[in-house]
């Protein structure tokens, strides 16, 4: 006789779909994080190009790199930060940032996501688990 499966509780339901979602959140998080990785090695890899080339040490700066690509955004966002968010966050923690060799702040960012986004084994404590 073919009996029907029992219905799991709606809460199991969610909670499977839930850690789908969680799931592809990891790896959308990880892949940003490689890429920000790339970008920096990129980043020092033109730098050791033009060291090798000049024959002197000119490490492009975050700040230097940005208004290379896009000088009006850059002004747009020190003032949208400074006159709608916090003034304290662009002097001088962000222009702090802007000063940094670029392949660092991405490295950093890239090494930081890589890492917060890691897949986690989980552990579960409780009564059932014992």
């Amino acid at each position: 006789s073919l009996r029907p499966e029992p219905r799991r509780p709606q809460s199991d339901r969610l909670l499977e779909g839930c850690n789908r979602i969680r799931g592809v959140a990891l790896i959308i998080g990880r892949i940003i994080g490689w890429l920000f990785l790339v970008l920096a090695l990129v980043a020092l890899g033109a730098d050791i190009v033009a060291l090798l080339a000049a024959r002197s040490v000119d490490i492009t700066s975050l700040g230097q790199q940005w208004f290379e690509l896009h000088r009006a955004s850059l002004g747009l966002a020190q003032a949208v930060i400074q006159r709608y968010v916090l003034p304290e966050l662009w002097d001088p923690i962000i222009v702090t940032l802007l000063l940094w060799p670029t392949w660092a702040v991405l490295g950093v960012i890239g090494l930081l996501l890589i890492f917060a986004f890691r897949a986690r084994k989980h552990r579960r404590r409780g009564l059932r688990n014992r």
